[in-house]
């Protein structure tokens, strides 16, 4: 029989109670995906991280150019350079490409090149140098037929890396050079072998193939030799670089330390070699800007004129404010981020 006392006391009981709260399930926020890769030539696995741009599940056709970059693990460089490469999908300033990084393990054995005494480099690195060779010979024979296989390539690759790894970028375009199209060298530790790559760079560049390469080189508040062979491969590019090798040197030793040089210059980096045009727009009289009527006949056919990196005026936003009535929906390709020391690769 049912008590109502009891029924009534419990319901009293439940009611008083306070709510407890339920957590709301997290949910991961996700900025590539990882394959292990089998490699017959490291003898040993070796995993990778990718990241696709949006576009390339927006149209099921198109094509993209891959930045591989170094110390890419999912633990290491590559989820804070994801992110730079995701910047473009809110700012355009750059063409979409596909990142895939590249996990090191050993990395002051794997990415070093060979020298002549091994005795000094195990004292003062703990590791043995000359892997470079086994592991290009990996990237060439192993990852980019894995890449361009597996993901719609347009044929066009980039390396990537700072410090050590760009060392090795350096070493892989002058011993190399055709095994990449695009070379980011970010602080490359061009001490190494007192200086050896910046002595013998003009050697290189003379017995060169020809090609459509590129070279994006900065280096920040270094010193000694680190300083001093990054300056020496400059004159060997300024003197001895093919015609059909574009390249720039951005020096921030003004503004950057080794430490935070990688990411202000990956971003310029990737400005500068996958720049996209854009246009000036009138701004709208809310915000200061002039009464926005319809367009002139020469206004009209500047924005009906698909905007190319071949039809677009370099300029820089400074100089486009000085001129802004001029240039209203003309085609600009912006030099964004530090200028450049010297170089012939145009923006």
């Amino acid at each position: 029989m049912i008590s109502w006392k009891a029924l009534g006391a419990a319901l009293a009981l439940a009611l008083a109670a306070p709510l407890v709260a339920q957590e709301p399930a997290a949910e991961p926020v996700v900025v590539g995906e990882t394959y292990t890769v089998p490699s017959a030539v490291l003898g040993s696995e070796r995993r990778i991280a990718v990241r696709l741009p949006a576009e390339y599940a927006a149209d099921g056709e198109a094509r993209f150019p891959v930045v591989f970059m170094l110390d890419g693990g999912p633990a290491q460089d590559f989820p804070h350079i994801a992110g730079i490469a995701q910047s473009r999908e809110m700012n355009y300033s750059f063409a979409p490409f596909i990142l895939v990084g590249i996990e090191s393990v050993n990395r002051r054995h794997e990415l070093a090149p060979p020298v002549a005494d091994p005795k000094p480099y195990e004292e003062s690195l703990r590791a043995t140098p000359g892997g470079s060779g086994k592991f290009r010979r990996f990237l060439a024979e192993e990852l980019l037929p894995f890449v361009e296989g597996r993901y719609r390539t347009d044929g066009r690759t980039a390396l990537m890396g700072e410090s050590l790894a760009a060392l090795f970028v350096i070493e892989t375009l002058l011993e190399t050079p055709g095994l990449f199209d695009d070379y980011i060298a970010i602080s490359p530790s061009l001490w190494w072998e007192e200086m050896k790559y910046g002595k013998t760079a003009a050697d290189y560049f003379a017995r060169f193939p020809a090609g459509d390469r590129r070279l994006y080189l900065a280096t920040a508040n270094e010193g000694d030799w680190h300083r001093e062979g990054t300056e020496r491969l400059v004159d060997a590019l300024r003197a001895h670089a093919p015609g059909d090798l574009g390249w720039t040197f951005v020096d921030a030793g003004d503004s950057e330390t080794h430490g935070t040089l990688y990411h202000p210059m990956a971003l310029d980096a990737f400005r500068a070699l996958y720049g996209t045009p854009s246009r000036e727009y009138k701004s709208y009289p809310l915000i200061g800007g002039p009464e926005v009527g319809e367009r002139t006949p020469e206004e009209q056919a500047r924005y009906d004129t698909e905007c190319t990196r071949e039809n677009s005026r370099p300029t820089t936003p400074g100089a486009t404010a000085r001129g802004r009535e001029r240039l209203y929906y003309e085609c600009l390709l912006y030099d964004l981020g530090p200028t450049p020391r010297e170089g012939t690769l145009g923006r």
